[in-house]
Formats: C-alpha cells, structure tokens, sequence
C-alpha cells in the first residue's frame, strides 16, 4: 500500500469519528429536550389538577389549603355542592330590565369522584399528587395566605410552585420562572406556563 492510500484511510476513519461525534452531540441535545418537554407537560397537568383541587377548597372553606394535608384530606373526604342557578329576566315599563338570580342545591359530591375520577384520570394516585415529575420525590412548594389590597380589603392567595426546575432556563435567577400555578401577591388563579 502507497501513502496515499493509508493517508485516505486514515483520513476517512477520522471524518467519520467526527461526523458521528457531531450527530450523537446534536442528539443528544434534541432527546434532552424532548425529556424537558414531557417532564414540563406531566408538572404542568399536576398543576392544573392541584388548582382545581384548591378551587374546590377555597369554594368549600372560604380560604385555600396551605398544605398539602389538608388539601389532601379535602380530596379524600370532601364534598362539592352541584347548585344550580336560575336567571329570569323581566321587562319593565321604562325600558329597564330587572334581573332575578335563584341559586338551588342539587345535591353533594364527593371531591375525589368529581375531580379525579377514573375516567378523567385513570392512574390518579393521591400520594404521587404532590410531588414533581421527574424530581426524584421532591414535593411541590405550597403556599397560601389572605394579602391586603389598596383600599384595605383582603384576598385570597395561594401558589403551588416547582422548586428544583429541571429546564435550565427556568433554573436561571434561583428559579425565578419555576412553573407555577397561582401568585402570592394577586387573586390568580393563572399558570406561568400559558
């Protein structure tokens, strides 16, 4: 064998190396972010299961859950009241409209059978509820309190929030865009992620 041919060999096992360093280096780096994405979609549903939960709590106690066992409790053992409500509109003689709103209890149901029910979820597991996907077992963040507003009236707060963040852009700033559901400052309901 000539130089030339043993060069071109050498050469062509060296660009191979590279081309497969370089394609398991942007494969990696799109299979992380596919783990991110779906890590990110199952905190996101246990969010939104955690703030109809609390929905559910405030609507029942007139204030939020700010642990998770009594959130919990409330899930296992309590009951929403199905009402329904009834407009009737009546013409006046002026032009105006007067408005009579009728509210009427339905019956009760039990939170775990409404919210959470086979159907809607069918590997529900309460004691998995609280804790992030993909964490290793670390919890949610709870948080909930009454804030004082300008004019001197209070509001119910609460947020339920990721505290170790797996997204790196959301780890910036100690956690500062963690996903959230809720604000401890206004009456929000919202999610960060929308």
């Amino acid at each position: 064998m000539n130089l030339t041919k043993v060069l071109s060999f050498v050469f062509f096992l060296i660009a191979m190396a590279l081309g497969y360093l370089l394609w398991k280096g942007v494969d990696d780096v799109v299979e992380e972010e596919k783990r991110i994405a779906l890590l990110e979609a199952a905190t996101i549903e246990k969010l939104e299961m955690l703030r109809d939960a609390q929905l559910a709590y405030q609507a029942s106690n007139g204030k939020y859950a700010s642990t998770w066992d009594s959130l919990k409790m409330f899930i296992e053992d309590g009951t929403i009241w199905m009402v329904q409500r009834t407009e009737t509109t009546k013409l006046l003689d002026y032009g105006a409209e007067e408005i009579t709103v009728q509210f009427d209890t339905l019956g009760s149901r039990g939170v775990m059978d409404s919210l959470f029910n086979e159907r809607k979820f069918p590997d529900f597991n309460i004691d998995l509820m609280p804790v992030v996907p993909g964490s290793g077992g670390k919890q949610f963040e709870f948080f909930a309190a009454k804030v004082e507003k300008t004019g001197g009236y209070l509001v119910n707060v609460f947020e339920i929030r990721d505290p170790s963040p797996i997204n790196p852009e959301r780890r910036a700033n100690s956690n500062e865009k963690a996903l959230r559901v809720g604000s401890r400052t206004d009456a929000s309901t919202e999610g960060n992620w929308k």
